[in-house]
């Protein structure tokens, strides 16, 4: 098994290399170092040629072309409510409420199913003009700025504002939900691969979150006069044990999290693809109609979500490997996205790539099967109408470095920071 590298060690010297498992091991010592956090696609590109299956952290299976990730991922058969035990972080069960997101049918279908009218795709075509104006009020700040942090100025604010506004937190908690938020977010990776610092903050985030939505929704179920889903959600509770204050905070924090800090990395790492790339936003700019399509392209071209695991719920095969009932498995969902095998010239940003009337396969970023992103139709609706503005308001657009510093998180991967400069049109 490959010993991961903790966050603060020096960089990793591989060992020399006799076997297929030693290059495997060296690879994935590489992968998980977040000295290469810039850019695991070249690993990834050997982790492929290397063969199907490696062994990883905690002696799990490691899966990276689209066939067999597609495989785990779209398949009731494998399950997803033993992460925590698969990836541990400390975090005591009892300090943090269970999400949904590791949760299988029943109580995954009952749970999504309370919040999945919030996200539908009538439901979410109704926030357009609201998101559109959001879009306006943030290109007007960047561009009175002319150079600015484009995760800060626009990346953040828009998916956080956008959820906390479809759950019901006020404006003026934004910034500290934020905080929070980010915090939370490195609860996805395994502790081995945070700093001392990293974790106190982490674990400290917790009950503080918790407190903060606990009188929040006592606040909305005395009111109750909202429309928001959060006083949805507390009546639900009220009516009876459909929906437990436990449920009810996990679903909270889960949302927000989830409903923000993927589409963060959504909108930086896709900016900084198409700055990097003005021949596609030159195309955009002659066919507007690429831009659904081309969001899409962004997404499995650099993934917010590089990888999530399952567990096989009977004796199953992957890879040609056999995995018993309870064994893990981790799908490289960037790794997979660009397989030479499933994508033409993989490694190519095109946004022209799924506008086509043939058939294609579907990017993974938003995983497959039920559990498939619940908030998909918004990241995808707010990207849309942030690049239609982009398009429409901004002349030119340069990143000021070349080497933008990414957040140290592994398995929900983005920019940090993205000193960019825009012209206005």
């Amino acid at each position: 098994m490959v010993t991961v590298q903790p966050a603060s060690s020096e960089a990793y010297v591989p060992p020399n290399e006799s076997s297929p498992e030693q290059t495997g091991a060296r690879l994935l010592a590489k992968l998980f170092d977040p000295a290469n956090r810039h850019d695991p696609y070249s690993i990834y590109t050997e982790l492929r040629a290397a063969g199907p299956l490696h062994t990883g952290p905690f002696d799990l299976k490691l899966a990276n072309r689209y066939a067999d990730c597609a495989a785990v991922l779209g398949s009731q058969e494998w399950g997803h409510d033993r992460e925590p035990h698969q990836l541990p972080p400390t975090i005591p069960a009892e300090a943090f409420p269970a999400s949904f997101l590791w949760m299988e049918p029943p109580d995954h279908t009952r749970l999504r199913g309370l919040v999945t009218k919030a996200f539908t795709a009538r439901t979410v075509a109704a926030l357009r003009p609201r998101i559109a104006a959001l879009v306006d009020e943030l290109l007007d700040n960047a561009l009175r700025q002319g150079e600015f942090d484009l995760i800060a100025t626009i990346a953040y604010p828009l998916p956080l504002t956008v959820v906390c506004e479809i759950l019901g937190v006020p404006a003026e908690d934004h910034p500290l939900v934020q905080v929070w938020s980010q915090a939370l977010a490195r609860a996805f990776d395994p502790d081995v691969l945070m700093t001392p610092e990293a974790l106190a903050e982490r674990n400290r985030a917790i009950p503080e979150f918790l407190s903060y939505f606990r009188a929040l929704v006592s606040r909305r179920r005395r009111e109750a006069t909202g429309d928001d889903l959060i006083t949805q959600l507390a009546a639900v509770e009220e009516q009876g044990d459909r929906l437990t204050e436990e449920e009810l905070l996990g679903t909270c924090v889960t949302l927000l999290i989830a409903g923000h800090e993927t589409t963060v990395n959504l909108v930086g790492n896709g900016m900084m693809a198409l700055i990097r790339h003005p021949d596609q936003v030159a195309l955009l700019r002659e066919r507007p109609e690429l831009i659904g399509p081309a969001v899409d392209e962004l997404l499995r071209y650099d993934s917010p979500i590089h990888m999530n695991t399952r567990a096989a719920k009977r004796e199953l095969v992957v890879g040609g490997e056999v995995f018993a009932p309870g064994e893990g498995i981790v799908a490289l969902i960037a790794c997979a996205n660009r397989d030479p095998l499933v994508y033409d010239d993989p490694e190519r940003l095109d946004v022209t790539r799924f506008h086509t009337s043939k058939p294609i396969a579907r990017h993974l970023s938003f995983s497959l099967g039920h559990h498939y992103c619940l908030g998909a139709p918004l990241a995808l609706l707010e990207m849309e109408l942030l690049l239609a503005g982009v398009l429409d308001r901004v002349a030119d657009m340069e990143l000021l470095t070349d080497t933008p510093p990414y957040k140290p998180n592994m398995l929900i991967r983005g920019l940090a920071e993205l000193p960019t400069r825009f012209h206005a049109a």
